[in-house]
Order: structure tokens, then C-alpha cells, then sequence
């Protein structure tokens, strides 16, 4: 892929680094203090691996600290979100598996952004 796909959200930015028919690969940057939506996906799982920074995922209810080099999988339809608790951007590498990787396979129970059906 000549030129990833590159993303900004409220929250930081993404770029797409292998999207095929059985897998997708993303780097994901959180700004400080941002988090992701608490959402799940029907179609995907997905497994997560901190590069920098330091992170706060909520799994189904648990959170869970993760620094550099540490990693956590996200079973489908499991409820969670990911926060940077740094000073400095969070980064990781987000690997989905699945039938189905578009964007809409999101449904969110909380938005700090206002993006949910039901904040």
C-alpha cells in the first residue's frame, strides 16, 4: 500500500497500514488525556499492542493498565475503549480479525464527542 489511509478524529488520528479480505492493521495515536468511544464491534475482533505512551483499556467493565510493549485482545461484541493516561500521545497497533472491517461495524454505548446512540 503506497499511501496509507490516514484518519483525524477528536481523539488523535489513524492510519490504515494493511487492509486485506482477512485481516486489517492500523497504528492508532491517542492524544493525552483522550479517549476512544466504549463501543463493540458484531463483526470483528480485535488485538491490541501499546507501542508508546501508556494506556487504559476498558474491557466489559474492567479497566486495565498497559505501558509499551504490552498487549490485550478484544473479543467480538465485547464492550471497550481505550484512553492515553500520559503526557505524551498514546500509540498502538491495532490488528482486526473477522468477516467484516468497515467503519460502520461500530456501535457505541458512550461518546465524549457526542457520537453515541445513548451517551
Amino acid at each position: 500500500m503506497n499511501n496509507p489511509i490516514h484518519d483525524k478524529r477528536p481523539w488523535g488520528e489513524f492510519r490504515v497500514l494493511a487492509d486485506t479480505a482477512s485481516f486489517k492493521v492500523k497504528r492508532i495515536d491517542v492524544l493525552p488525556g483522550q479517549r476512544l468511544s466504549y463501543q463493540r464491534h458484531e463483526r470483528r475482533a480485535e488485538h491490541w499492542m501499546v507501542v508508546e505512551g501508556r494506556a487504559r483499556v476498558t474491557l466489559d467493565g474492567v479497566d486495565h493498565d498497559l505501558g509499551p510493549g504490552q498487549a490485550i485482545d478484544i473479543p467480538l461484541r465485547a464492550w471497550h475503549r481505550i484512553q492515553c493516561t500520559s503526557d505524551v500521545p498514546l500509540v498502538f497497533i491495532e490488528i482486526q480479525t473477522g468477516s467484516y472491517f468497515g467503519e460502520d461495524d461500530i456501535e457505541r454505548r458512550s461518546d465524549d464527542y457526542g457520537r453515541a446512540s445513548s451517551s
